[in-house]
């Protein structure tokens, strides 16, 4: 099946220079060329499987979610596994990759309990703390997350996870059951690559950040405007345990889809996801760009222990300096 070597600037590279390659996002391409990358990165799919794929990030409303039933016809039609259809697929996501820093670009693909498939690529933010970046598992992880999955039950990402992302699959899976797909390999249990794992029993939780559990909050001052709506929307469904902190951003493209990003904790806090990280990846993953966006809106809880608003606004001055950060509140119904 297809060699996995392929990276974004590899496929765009088909399209001449490298200032058009910048400037259209591969889903957005006209169809022709398209086709001409599926081509380049899947070369031993079928056409009616690129052909599929091609049509679903057409779709305005993609964000790097494969459905179960388009994952069971992409895997009919190669004849394999979806397993095997995860790792085949990993060049395509990795195409999502905006890694200025390290030019080293990675693509992940996650499961989850409805049999969806979900992309994920990691981000880099140029100039600034590595602490802003977003692994490919991460952005995958929380893909699923977004789209409302009750677990992940695999995910590949064409070798064995860093710590750092071992740490972080360790809340979406506190049991250790999720299968890590390695090719030419037989699939591992997150528990067997993190023994001894620090979870979140241990702070006392008796579960993890799946399935959402929906939290009640009412604004402070009430809006009815859709980035409000948005924001309020994604922050209900922070999964903030440990700090007791829920918060939500939502995005506006020029296009005026919203973009939602959930906060999602980790118990050992560093591989935490910041509501902003989320949703610049539910963008990406939809084949944006950072020119994209018109507006940003960041909710918080009034008075909670940690506040989002300044590495939120210091990643936007790096990514969109002309936009400025709405902060809204909300408080427990």
């Amino acid at each position: 099946m297809p060699d996995h070597t392929m990276t974004r600037r590899a496929a765009l590279s088909l399209l001449g220079s490298a200032a058009i390659a910048a400037a259209i996002p591969f889903p957005l391409l006209a169809n022709d060329t398209k086709s001409a990358v599926l081509r380049e990165m899947l070369p031993k799919f079928t056409d009616k499987s690129r052909s599929l794929l091609a049509r679903l990030m057409q779709d305005p409303g993609y964000s790097g979610q494969i459905k179960a039933a388009d994952a069971a016809a992409l895997a009919q039609n190669e004849s394999t596994t979806i397993e095997q259809l995860m790792t085949y697929l990993i060049p395509l996501a990795r195409s999502y990759s905006h890694a200025p820093i390290s030019n080293f670009f990675v693509g992940c693909l996650v499961r989850g309990a409805s049999g969806s498939l979900y992309t994920g690529a990691n981000i880099e933010i140029p100039g600034q703390c590595l602490g802003f970046a977003v692994h490919a598992e991460q952005a995958a992880v929380s893909n699923a997350y977004m789209h409302g999955e009750k677990a992940v039950t695999q995910l590949t990402v064409g070798g064995a996870p860093c710590g750092h992302c071992r740490q972080f699959l360790n809340e979406a899976s506190p049991d250790g059951e999720i299968e890590i797909l390695n090719p030419n390999q037989p699939p591992s249990k997150l528990s067997a690559i993190l023994p001894s794992a620090f979870g979140p029993a241990a702070l006392g939780m008796k579960h993890g950040a799946f399935p959402i559990r929906e939290a009640n909050l009412t604004l402070l001052s009430p809006a009815s405007d859709p980035i409000t709506a948005a924001a309020l929307e994604a922050a209900r469904k922070a999964y903030a345990p440990y700090s007791a902190s829920p918060s939500g951003v939502a995005i506006r493209s020029t296009a005026g889809r919203i973009y939602r990003g959930s906060y999602i904790e980790n118990v050992a806090f560093n591989p935490s996801l910041s509501p902003l990280q989320i949703a610049l990846a539910q963008m990406i993953a939809a084949g944006l760009q950072y020119s994209a966006i018109t507006e940003v809106a960041l909710l918080e809880v009034q008075g909670a222990k940690i506040s989002q608003e300044a590495v939120t606004e210091t990643v936007l001055g790096a990514i969109a300096p002309s936009v400025k950060l709405r902060h809204l509140f909300a408080r427990p119904a």
